[in-house]
C-alpha cells in the first residue's frame, strides 16, 4: 500500500498535470489587423518547501502519500513523524538516499511528545515553508490552521472521522457482516475511515447482529508477528484504557454489549476485545466522538430519511458506508451523505488512484489520484506578446 503512492506519483511526475505542464488557451486580444495577439499559457510550478506531520497508524503510507506527490511536483519535503513510530520514517529516509534522492530533498525531524508543539509552530510560522500537510485530529488541525494564517500557507488537512455504516433492509446480510468486520476491526479500529456508527434497518437488525457477532468472534487477537493473528493491539495502554471507559459509559447510557467489552490483559496492556454494542444512545459519547479502537456502536432505523439524518448528524465527514442491493438507492443515498468518501457494499476501498479526503471538520484537500499532485502545485499565468 505504501509503495503504491511512490509508483503512482513517479508516473504522474511526467504528465502535463505535473510541474512544467499546464495548458494554452486562445488569446482574446486582437492585433490591429484582427489576428489574435500573443500567447496565453498556464504553467504549473512547484509550491516549494513543504512540511508534513504524520500519524502512527500507517507509519509508512502516511508519509509516502504526502512525500510522493510532493517530490513528483518538484517540492522538497520535511516530515515530522509521530513520536510513537519514528523508526519507519528514519528507515525511509535512508532508503531515499540509497535511491539517489539528493540530501536535503527529503528530511526527517523527530522529537518526543513534549517537543512536538515546537516543531509544529516552526513549520507553521517559518516563511520558508510554503505548504503544510497534516494527518491527525481535528483539534490539532484547527490549531495548525490558526498558526499558518499569518504566513497564508497552503494546507492539506486529513482530520478525524466518525464514519456511519448503514445496512438497509434489502442488503445481502452475509456481505454486510463481512464488510462491517473489515471496516470496523481493520488495524484494531485505528484508521480514520473505520466505521464507528452502525445504523441497521429494524426489520433485519437481529439477523445482522447475529452474523456480525459471529464474524467478529472469529477474529484472532494477538501480536502482529503471530501468523494466526488477524487483529493486533491498540497503540498504547492509555488508548486501551480510554476505549474501555467509553464502552462502560455507553453501557451505563443503556447500550447492550453483544460481544467483548473488555481489555485482554492476558495478552498485555495494549490489547482490547472486538466489541459490539447495540441500542446505543445517539446522545452518548461513544456515538458522538470517534473511537479509535475495535468497538462498533449500533442502533436501528426505520426509514431512509432517518438513516441519512443520523448519518450526517455530526461535525465531521470523512468516510461513509452503506449496504444495499438497490442501485437506485446506491446513487440516491450516496448523494445524501455528507462525507468525502462513500463505500457502497464494500468496507475497505482506499487506493492511491482515488482521491482521499473529507468535508466539514474532517479537513481540506485530497490525497491520491491526479488531484493529489495538484495540492503541491501553483498555477502561473504567462502572457507572451511576440
Amino acid at each position: 500500500y505504501a509503495t503504491s503512492f511512490l509508483d503512482y506519483y513517479a508516473a504522474e511526475a511526467v504528465r502535463p498535470t505535473s510541474a512544467g505542464g499546464g495548458f494554452m488557451v486562445p488569446s482574446p486580444f486582437p492585433n490591429p489587423d484582427g489576428s489574435p495577439k500573443g500567447k496565453i499559457m498556464a504553467v504549473q510550478e512547484a509550491v516549494g518547501v513543504t512540511a508534513m506531520i504524520t500519524p502512527w497508524n500507517f507509519p509508512i503510507a502516511m508519509i509516502t502519500r504526502k512525500v510522493g506527490p510532493a517530490l513528483a511536483a518538484g517540492c522538497t519535503a520535511v516530515v515530522k513523524p509521530s513520536e510513537l513510530t519514528p523508526l519507519s520514517a528514519i528507515a525511509m529516509q535512508q532508503l531515499a538516499l540509497r535511491a539517489n534522492i539528493p540530501p536535503g530533498v527529503f528530511e526527517i525531524v523527530t522529537t518526543d511528545r513534549d517537543g512536538t508543539p515546537d516543531i509544529g509552530n516552526e513549520f507553521c510560522t517559518n516563511p520558508t515553508v510554503k505548504k503544510i500537510s497534516f494527518t491527525g485530529s481535528t483539534a490539532v488541525g484547527k490549531l495548525l490552521m490558526k498558526l499558518s494564517s499569518d504566513t497564508v500557507k497552503r494546507l492539506s488537512l486529513e482530520l478525524g472521522g466518525n464514519a456511519p455504516f448503514v445496512v438497509f433492509e434489502d442488503a445481502d446480510i452475509d456481505q454486510a457482516a463481512a464488510a462491517a468486520v473489515a471496516s470496523k476491526f481493520r488495524n484494531a479500529g485505528q484508521t480514520c475511515v473505520c466505521a464507528d456508527r452502525f445504523l441497521v434497518h429494524s426489520s433485519i437488525h437481529d439477523e445482522f447482529i447475529k452474523k456480525f457477532v459471529d464474524a467478529a468472534s472469529d477474529l484472532k487477537v494477538g501480536p502482529g508477528l503471530d501468523k494466526e493473528t488477524n487483529m493486533g493491539p491498540v497503540i498504547t495502554s492509555q488508548a486501551a484504557e480510554g476505549i474501555h471507559t467509553k464502552v462502560l459509559e455507553a453501557i451505563e447510557d443503556g447500550a447492550t454489549c453483544e460481544l467483548g467489552g473488555n481489555k485482554l490483559t492476558s495478552l498485555g496492556s495494549h490489547f482490547f476485545e472486538p466489541t459490539i454494542l447495540t441500542n446505543v444512545s445517539p446522545d452518548s459519547r461513544i456515538w458522538n466522538t470517534e473511537t479509535f479502537g475495535p468497538v462498533a456502536a449500533v442502533r436501528s432505523f426505520d426509514t431512509e430519511e432517518e438513516a441519512a439524518e443520523l448519518a450526517n448528524n455530526c461535525d465531521v465527514g470523512l468516510a461513509s458506508y452503506f449496504m444495499s442491493k438497490d442501485m437506485s438507492r446506491a446513487f440516491r443515498f450516496a448523494s445524501k451523505l455528507e462525507s468525502g468518501l462513500v463505500g457502497v457494499n464494500e468496507g475497505v476501498f482506499s487506493t492511491c488512484v482515488a482521491p482521499f479526503g473529507g468535508v466539514k471538520e474532517s479537513g481540506l484537500g485530497r490525497e491520491g489520484s491526479p488531484i493529489g499532485i495538484a495540492e503541491y502545485l501553483e498555477t502561473k499565468y504567462v502572457f507572451i506578446n511576440p
